[in-house]
């Protein structure tokens, strides 16, 4: 179908027509719970965060990208950091204020059951990782990215340790379950599933085991996220794979989905070097965090950030969709036009969507050249190709709100 998938850097080497080459030994890598689980189902693994992965199972990538967008697929994001912040004083609140001074989002108004999408920005505005948080009524649970967990822990430990008990949950597992028999699925083993709006997270029995869920994800679509024991991991995921509507999803269609839902991979998307405003996560910044609000800045960066909510910033995080059918890949340089020499934008991520059946990509260009329709020249091996800015996401998500 023509269909050909170049995995990031950090899990191979090589490209699209050369073959998988594992960046690090293999015995240097960490195993998720689920290992054994990935081998027994004839994944090929792959090296990502330091971790020994699974990048796609015998069905391929296209079939499980268009597996999850029709029923369900199962994907093992265990390699996640996953830490809990009590609060030293007994008041949930006194941890939201505290955290509040790493991240631009309003945590303090963060409803128990409730989960948001927030940001460890730095005191230059850029963004360290991108994150989610959750209140379970007592304290905090946050679960951060993989190559960044240690990091996060210690810029935590560093800032917050006078106010709150931080402790890693190493001890846990995290299963993504994604599409729309998701629920169906999930529901035979906890009932209470069916009831979860999209960004609801808590405590749940799931097949017996305490277990933690939010509905939410990263692929745009339905679904849930599952924080189980670690030994009790593999038992739950057979469960689920046991549903002929479940199938298990390696990592390079995660990638795919959650490029057509027009989601950031960090490292790739957002880093150090942007800014909320410049990756388009204005949204993520409640009024309250902003200049007027009840609790304005006080956060890492809050200076550069709030004067570019005020007075926008030089560039800006777009969707881009190429003319024709050749994928536009990370790095590809920008142009304004065939024959400019200036250089004026690049692309973070790009790939063919196998649901849109083209390809897609997103990337920074000048915010003067950031409107949807904008027509823009990728350079492909020596040559300028066309494209346009797009909307983004580039098919539509299925949220349950």
């Amino acid at each position: 179908m023509g269909f050909r998938q170049r995995f990031p850097e950090e899990w191979t080497l090589g490209t699209t027509e050369g073959p998988l080459m594992l960046v690090h030994e293999q015995k240097s890598l960490k195993r998720t719970p689920l290992h054994a689980l990935h081998v027994g189902l004839g994944a090929k693994m792959v090296p990502f965060a330091g971790y020994d992965m699974p990048v796609q199972y015998p069905a391929g990538v296209l079939k499980e990208h268009l597996h999850t967008r029709q029923k369900a697929g199962l994907f093992d994001v265990s390699h996640m950091g996953q830490i809990s912040l009590h609060p030293k004083s007994g008041d949930v609140k006194d941890v939201a204020l505290a955290l509040e001074r790493l991240v631009p989002q309003d945590l303090v108004s963060l409803g128990v059951g409730r989960q948001r999408y927030a940001l460890f920005t730095n005191e230059e505005g850029g963004i360290l990782d991108d994150l989610m948080v959750s209140n379970f009524g007592d304290h905090l649970f946050v679960v951060v990215n993989a190559a960044c967990k240690m990091a996060d822990e210690a810029h935590l430990r560093a800032h917050l340790s006078a106010s709150c008990l931080i402790d890693s949950r190493a001890d846990r597992a995290l299963l993504a379950l994604q599409g729309p028999y998701a629920e169906t699925a999930l529901a035979k083993l906890c009932p209470e599933a069916s009831t979860m709006r999209f960004m609801d997270a808590g405590p749940r029995k799931v097949a017996k085991l305490d277990s933690v869920i939010s509905r939410s994800g990263y692929t745009g679509e339905d679904g849930f996220e599952i924080s189980v024991p670690a030994d009790q991991a593999e038992r739950l995921a057979k469960t689920l794979l046991e549903d002929p509507n479940v199938l298990p999803i390696g990592l390079a269609a995660r990638d795919s989905l959650r490029l057509e839902a027009g989601l950031c991979l960090y490292g790739h998307d957002i880093d150090e070097t942007t800014t909320p405003v410049e990756a388009a996560l204005e949204w993520s910044v409640q009024k309250s965090r902003r200049v007027g609000g009840a609790r304005a800045g006080g956060f890492l960066g809050a200076e550069k950030i709030l004067d570019q909510f005020a007075n926008g910033a030089n560039r800006r995080r777009v969707g881009l969709k190429p003319d024709g059918r050749a994928p536009v890949r990370e790095g590809t340089l920008l142009f304004a036009d065939r024959n400019s020499k200036e250089q004026i934008g690049s692309v973070t991520s790009g790939s063919f969507g196998p649901t849109l059946n083209g390809p897609m990509a997103m990337g920074y260009v000048p915010t003067s050249l950031s409107s949807n329709g904008a027509q823009l020249f990728a350079e492909i091996r020596g040559q300028r190709l066309p494209l346009h800015v797009a909307a983004m996401p580039f098919v539509p998500n299925t949220y349950k709100r």
